[in-house]
């Protein structure tokens, strides 16, 4: 039912879990698509153009992949989908936060999607969309994990504020992933932990990278064309927000 034949994508955070899942959704939908990616080159794929290799967290980065990315496609960019970050995986409450740390978290994301944003948007013609990917840390907050939960809640009002600024011109939204099947969770999930954290969801399972992608994809959508500034749960149930 989704058709995305003609349009051209580049999804951030590409190499892995839910971006290379983004990935290959968008191109089985007949979208060409090129992905960015920092350390692990994705294999390769029908309809996936190019992979970028950069630091989207400074200015010549992201204006360099940027640029890579609408060569591969030929200058245009219908969605961009801006996925990449990063989650300390070790307990530090604020009072033990180290500066080198927050620089860190704030630097990957938070700067690096405004970067990229601004990279991209001058490329980006009416009709198209933006989707941006937060967290439900930055709905609730995330003891021991500030740094995190304050860049994705930065995220989430970046996403309103630029959905207002675009419109009507190009829409912009957000995914709010809960629990997420990829390797950035690997020791919460060691153990039994898994199964603790699965207690507190409704339904009672971790979203895997394909369930946060769906939700992405549709966002991209002209099923989605009269959605902007909206943040898309997609949880299990775990955190409940109008």
């Amino acid at each position: 039912m989704i058709d995305l034949t003609g349009k051209r994508a580049f999804v951030t955070g590409g190499g892995r879990g839910i971006g290379r899942a983004t990935a290959l959704l968008l191109a089985r939908a007949g979208a060409k698509v090129a992905v960015g990616y920092r350390s692990r080159k994705p294999a390769a794929e029908p309809h996936i153009v190019a992979a970028v290799r950069g630091d989207l967290g400074t200015p010549a980065g992201a204006q360099k992949a940027v640029a890579e990315a609408l060569r591969a496609l030929g200058g245009t960019l219908d969605i961009l989908v801006v996925n990449h970050g990063v989650w300390p995986a070790d307990d530090v409450p604020v009072a033990d936060l180290s500066d080198e740390q927050w620089e860190s978290t704030r630097r990957a994301n938070l700067d690096a999607v405004i970067y990229v944003c601004r990279a991209a948007i001058p490329s980006v013609p009416v009709g198209g969309t933006i989707v941006l990917v937060a967290s439900t840390a930055g709905q609730r907050g995330e003891a021991f994990h500030a740094d995190y939960a304050a860049t994705k809640g930065a995220v989430i009002a970046f996403t309103k504020s630029l959905a207002v600024e675009l419109a009507p011109r190009i829409t912009v939204n957000c995914v709010a992933p809960g629990w997420v099947d990829t390797e950035m969770a690997a020791k919460p999930y060691a153990g039994d932990g898994r199964a603790k954290i699965e207690r507190t969801i409704p339904l009672q399972r971790v979203a895997s990278a394909d369930d946060i992608a769906g939700p992405i994809v549709f966002l991209c959508s002209p099923l989605a064309r009269h959605i902007t500034g909206e943040i898309l749960n997609v949880n299990g149930g775990s955190v409940l927000c109008g």
